[in-house]
């Protein structure tokens, strides 16, 4: 791979994690209600799919119909959550994902369970304890943090499916999660009125950018990235996403949140880098034992 190659592939990446950040400020700064929103999104992300994937689309199998089951209530529970909980809690909350998928990835990828992998799920646990100690007292932001939980959960089945799939099927998935969320929502598009230009710029943002179009650069990053940098650079998400949010929405996240979700994303970042230093060292050993 050509460094022009290699940079194009970084830039796309970054851009990618940018145009998913900016999720729970739209979310946000959108007066309608979460299914709403939900339809339209996920009606211009589908839009966009079949622009640039085309007849890949039609390439499914069984596992691609099982990631779109978890793609569609995990749009649901993120949109839902943003709504009635702060921003922060929503992502933070959702990058969960990963110490979920540590417990469970032994039983359905055969890998093996490491003991940086153990760290990972206790520290991470121990960060979402935090998040039920800031405003736990108001029953919207306990549903708020329940739904949150539940992106976290649902998008550990959608990372391990897609794991489990070919890449050939995986924008499938996407495509067709989306699908069913609309199916979904139709009843919410149909008693609604159109939104207004505002409203519906807003709506083509988080559908044909925020969405569409971050996936399909974050997809061309991680043909030709390594899987450490390509996660690594995806942190840029829960790190903006709250910073959009404070900057041009004036929502303040609580200590207690900001710290679980420090600790998560910490967490998270340095066992990708551990592992990435144990690979890099391991292989050195073996190319010393091979010329000796």
């Amino acid at each position: 791979m050509s460094s022009d190659q290699h940079r194009l592939a970084i830039w796309s990446t970054v851009i990618a994690a940018i145009l998913w950040s900016t999720g729970g400020l739209f979310v946000k700064l959108l007066t309608l209600d979460a299914f709403t929103i939900l339809f339209y999104r996920s009606f211009y992300a589908a839009i966009l799919f079949i622009i640039i994937f085309r007849k890949q689309l039609l390439k499914v199998n069984k596992l691609t119909f099982v990631s779109a089951l978890f793609y569609a209530p995990l749009l649901i529970c993120f949109v839902s959550a943003t709504k009635l909980t702060t921003a922060a809690n929503a992502i933070f909350l959702q990058y969960t994902a990963p110490a979920f998928i540590l417990i469970l990835e032994p039983f359905f990828v055969r890998t093996k369970l490491l003991k940086i992998n153990v760290i990972t799920v206790i520290l991470t646990f121990l960060g979402m304890i935090l998040f039920l100690f800031d405003d736990f007292s108001n029953p919207e932001n306990v549903w708020g943090i329940i739904l949150a939980l539940g992106s976290g959960v649902v998008l550990t089945g959608l990372l391990l499916s897609q794991k489990m799939n070919a890449p050939v099927y995986q924008p499938g998935a996407v495509f067709w999660g989306n699908i069913l969320v609309c199916l979904v929502t139709l009843p919410w598009f149909v008693q609604n009125p159109y939104p207004d230009v505002t409203q519906n710029s807003y709506l083509l943002i988080l559908g044909f950018g925020q969405l569409g179009l971050g996936f399909a650069l974050f997809v061309y990053g991680q043909k030709h990235l390594p899987a450490i940098e390509s996660s690594l650079i995806s942190m840029l998400e829960p790190v903006l996403n709250p910073i959009w949010v404070i900057i041009w929405y004036g929502e303040i996240p609580g200590l207690f949140a900001v710290a679980g979700g420090t600790l998560i994303l910490i967490t998270l970042i340095y066992r990708m880098l551990y592992l990435n230093t144990s690979l890099i060292n391991k292989s050195k050993k073996e190319n010393f034992s091979t010329k000796v």
